[in-house]
């Protein structure tokens, strides 16, 4: 009975570590610099760019991970995984991450083979968009 119990807490121990491991951290000093702008906003900044590369998967119809960027505030609300539009950090922002391509690959948006990625000024037009507020 004694040994069952200790297999059972090490089994335990294991599963509560394995689920709150944290992603790998992302070496913000690869990100692009925030776009030198004030004035930023989604409907003439930063939904043109989201249009012509992201709405195909994260539009009205069937947002992959539930994430829509056809909308300032559905793209606030994140995605089934959580937030990933913080206002005022955008060095902090998952969406800035994925689409500057930094951190784990398999996050990279687009990904491999599924379209252009942005450039380093739409990434820092949309770091200035989330730093100002994400208005």
């Amino acid at each position: 009975m004694k040994r069952m119990h200790r297999t059972w807490w090490s089994v335990a121990a294991v599963a509560a570590l394995v689920t709150t491991a944290r992603p790998a951290e992302v070496d913000v000093t690869k990100l692009p610099p925030p776009a030198q702008r004030t004035g930023v906003t989604y409907e003439k900044d930063i939904r043109p760019i989201f249009e012509k590369h992201c709405f195909k998967c994260h539009g009205e119809e069937k947002p992959k991970a539930g994430l829509r960027l056809d909308s300032r505030e559905a793209a606030l609300k994140g995605s089934r995984e959580g937030k990933v539009i913080l206002p005022g950090q955008s060095a902090k922002s998952p969406l800035v991450h994925s689409v500057a391509r930094v951190g784990e690959e398999d996050h990279w948006m687009p990904p491999e083979g599924k379209g252009q990625p942005l450039t380093p000024e739409q990434v820092g037009l949309i770091r200035a968009w989330i730093d100002q507020g994400a208005k």
